[in-house]
C-alpha cells in the first residue's frame, strides 16, 4: 500500500502531466512570464553572461546592449537549470517547474508533518494539503519566493521551541540562492521581525532565548541575501554605474488614491491575492472553518475561534500594507529618492500561506476522515481552476484549446523567424548582430528568443537615459494617447514601440483575422539614429510610408501564433544606419 506522501507525489506527477506531454505545444504563462523573466534568464545562459559584472559587461540582444548589472543575480538555482539547458528554454523551464513544486510539497509535508497535522493518523490530510500547496498557481520562474516559504516557516518555529539543527540553518543559508530578494526578502524580515516582537510581547522574558534565536536565524536569511544580491546592493546603496530608469517613476499618475480605493484594493486581495502570488478562490476553506466550528464544543469552539481570527487578522494586516504602503511612499518619494527603486506593495507575496494555516487550523478540529480530505478536495478545484497553465494545456489534451492561449511553440514561432532572418540575409548578407529591430503588436521576448537583437524590451530596470532616447521613436502616438503616454511615461518598464489604436495590448494573432493599423506615428528618423534596421510587425500598417517605412515582405507559418509583416526605412527616408554589434545603451557607463 502506497504511503500518503507517494501518493501526494503521485498527484504532483499527474499535474505535471499536461505541461510535459504536449512538448513544444505546451502553453506557457505569456503575462509577466515568458514576455519577460523567461527570457533574461534564457539570455544569460546562452551568453554565459550569468556571472558577468561591472561597467563593460552588457546583454547585446536586448536595448543596444543593456548593463548586466540592471538583470538579476547569477547566483540562483534558476540560472543553475537553465544554464544545464541553453539551447532549451521550455525544457529548461519545465524541468525548473518540476523542481519548484516537488520542494514546495515536501517542504509543507515537513511542516505539517512537524507542527500542524502532526498525529500518525492525519498523515494523509498533511500530504493531501502538501498537495494543494504544491499546485497553486504561483510563478514558478520566481522559485521558492511562494512555495518555499512552508521550509521557512518550519525552520522559524525549529528556532523558538529549540529544536533547530544543521539541515533547518542550512534552510536560511540556501533560500535566497532560490528565490528573489525584490520580491519576498524584505516583506519576510518584516513578518518574521514582527512575529520575534509579538511572541516576546506575549510570553515575556520566557520567549527571550526563543527571540534571539529567531534573531540569528532572520540575520543569517538576510546575509546569504546579501551574498547572492551584492551586485544589487553595491549598485543601489554605493556605486551606481547607471542612473535607472525607475527614478522618474511616478506612481501618483499610475495609481488611483484614497481611503476608499486602498479598501477596495486590501479587499480584492484578501478574497483573491494577486495574480503573482497564488491567485485562488477561498471558498473551501471558509467552507471547512464553518464546519469545524460547528462540530466543536463550546470551549474548543472558542479555542478555534480565537485561532483562525488571528489568521485572518494578520492576512488582513497584509492586505491593508500592500493597498496603503504604495499610497504612503507616493508623498514619501520626495524625501525619500530610494522609494523609487522598491516597490511597497509586495506584501501580498506572503498571503498563500497563512490562508492554507486557516484550512489547517480547521482541519485539526475535525476526524482526520473522508470528511476532512473532501474538504481539502473541494478547496483543491478552484485552486487547479485559477492555474492557467494547467487549465490550458488540459484544454488542449482535451482538443479544445484556447484560441488566445498559443502554445510556446506558436508564441515562439522558430519557423516563422527562421524565414525572416534568412530573408534579411538574402537581400543584405547580414545577420542579427548587425542589425537591430523593434516589435509591434507581439512582446520583444519572441523576437529574442528567436536570436534578433531589439531595441524594445521588458525590463524592471534599464538606464534612464535610453529610456529618454527611445521615446521619440513612439513620441507621436504618445501624444495621441494620455494613457499611454502616461503608461511609459510614469512607469515604462514596458518598453515598447506603441500604437494609440492598439492601445496596451501586445498579443495580435493571425486569427480571426490580422488586426490593421491605420496611422502609425513612427519616427523612422529617430529609429535609424537609435540603430534600428526592421519593424517586426504582427499588425499590418495601413500607410507605412507615412512614417517613412515600407513594407517589405509578409510572412506566416502553420504553426505559429503570428503573421509578421517586415517593415523597413523607405528609401525617401534615407539609408538606415547600422549600429555597432553590441554597443553600450545609452547613459551605461
Amino acid at each position: 500500500m502506497l504511503k500518503p506522501l507517494t501518493w501526494a507525489l503521485l498527484g504532483l506527477f499527474l499535474f505535471l502531466v499536461p505541461l510535459a506531454v504536449l512538448g513544444p505545444h505546451t502553453f506557457v504563462l505569456v503575462h509577466d512570464n515568458l514576455e519577460g523573466e523567461v527570457v533574461w534568464v534564457h539570455l544569460l545562459t546562452k551568453l554565459h553572461l550569468a556571472l558577468a559584472h561591472g561597467p563593460g559587461a552588457l546583454v547585446p540582444p536586448i536595448m543596444n546592449g543593456l548593463p548586466r548589472e540592471a538583470l538579476r543575480s547569477g547566483l540562483s538555482v534558476t540560472v543553475l537549470v537553465f544554464h544545464l539547458l541553453p539551447h532549451s528554454p521550455l525544457a529548461a523551464y519545465l524541468l525548473h517547474e518540476a523542481l519548484v513544486r516537488v520542494v514546495a510539497l515536501l517542504g509543507m509535508y515537513a511542516l505539517l508533518r512537524g507542527y500542524g497535522l502532526p498525529r500518525p493518523e492525519q498523515r494523509s490530510l498533511a500530504a493531501a494539503v502538501a498537495l494543494l500547496w504544491a499546485v497553486l498557481p504561483a510563478y514558478s520562474i520566481f522559485g521558492l519566493s511562494v512555495l518555499g516559504q512552508p521550509l521557512l516557516l518550519r525552520t522559524a518555529l525549529r528556532l523558538r521551541d529549540g529544536s533547530a539543527r544543521w539541515p533547518d540553518w542550512l534552510v536560511l543559508v540556501a533560500l535566497p540562492w532560490w528565490s528573489s530578494f525584490v520580491l519576498v526578502g524584505p516583506f519576510i524580515a518584516v513578518a518574521w521581525a514582527v512575529a520575534l516582537l509579538v511572541d516576546l510581547a506575549r510570553r515575556g522574558p520566557a520567549a527571550g532565548a526563543a527571540t534571539r534565536r529567531g534573531a540569528g536565524g532572520l540575520l543569517v536569511l538576510l546575509l546569504s541575501y546579501v551574498l547572492v544580491e551584492w551586485q544589487l546592493f553595491y549598485t543601489t546603496l554605493i556605486a551606481k554605474s547607471f542612473v535607472p530608469h525607475r527614478q522618474e517613476f511616478d506612481l501618483a499618475r499610475l495609481l488611483p488614491q484614497g481611503v476608499g480605493v486602498g479598501l477596495r484594493e486590501a479587499g480584492q486581495l484578501f478574497w483573491l491575492g494577486h495574480y503573482h502570488a497564488s491567485p485562488f478562490f477561498k471558498g473551501g476553506i471558509i467552507l471547512a472553518v464553518a464546519i469545524a466550528l460547528a462540530r466543536q464544543a463550546a470551549p474548543q469552539r472558542r479555542q478555534l475561534s480565537r485561532q483562525v481570527a488571528g489568521l485572518l487578522a494578520g492576512i488582513a494586516a497584509l492586505c491593508l500594507l500592500a493597498a496603503f504602503l504604495p499610497q504612503l511612499s507616493i508623498r514619501l518619494q520626495a524625501q525619500l529618492p530610494l522609494l523609487h527603486a522598491f516597490t511597497l506593495s509586495r506584501f501580498y507575496f506572503l498571503l498563500a500561506l497563512p490562508w492554507v494555516l486557516v484550512l489547517v487550523l480547521a482541519l485539526r478540529h475535525l476526524p482526520p476522515g473522508r470528511l476532512a480530505l473532501a474538504l481539502v478536495g473541494l478547496q483543491l478545484l478552484p485552486a487547479l481552476a485559477a492555474n492557467p497553465e494547467f487549465t490550458n494545456n488540459v484544454r488542449a489534451l482535451a482538443g479544445r484549446p484556447r484560441p488566445d492561449a498559443p502554445s510556446y511553440a506558436a508564441f515562439v514561432a522558430p519557423g516563422l523567424f527562421y524565414q525572416v532572418k534568412n530573408f534579411i540575409y538574402s537581400k543584405n548578407k547580414t545577420r542579427p548582430p548587425a542589425y537591430r529591430v523593434v516589435c509591434l503588436g507581439l512582446p520583444p521576448a519572441v523576437a529574442q528568443l528567436n536570436g534578433f537583437y531589439t531595441l524594445d524590451s521588458y525590463q524592471t530596470l534599464y538606464p534612464l537615459a535610453y529610456k529618454h532616447a527611445f521615446r521619440p521613436l513612439i513620441a507621436g502616438e504618445l501624444a495621441k494617447s494620455p494613457a499611454l503616454a502616461t503608461y511609459f511615461d510614469a512607469w515604462g518598464n514596458r518598453c515598447y514601440v506603441m500604437s494609440a489604436e492598439l492601445g496596451r495590448s501586445y498579443l495580435f494573432g493571425k486569427l480571426p483575422a490580422v488586426r490593421q493599423v491605420q496611422h502609425w506615428a513612427f519616427d523612422t528618423a529617430a529609429f535609424r539614429q537609435l540603430g534600428g534596421r526592421y519593424v517586426l510587425s504582427a499588425v499590418r500598417l495601413a500607410h507605412p510610408e507615412e512614417s517613412g517605412l515600407q513594407l517589405l515582405g509578409v510572412f506566416d507559418d502553420s504553426q505559429a501564433y503570428w503573421r509578421l509583416h517586415l517593415y523597413g526605412p523607405s528609401a525617401r527616408a534615407g539609408a538606415a544606419t547600422l549600429p555597432p554589434p553590441a554597443g553600450p545603451a545609452p547613459g551605461s557607463r
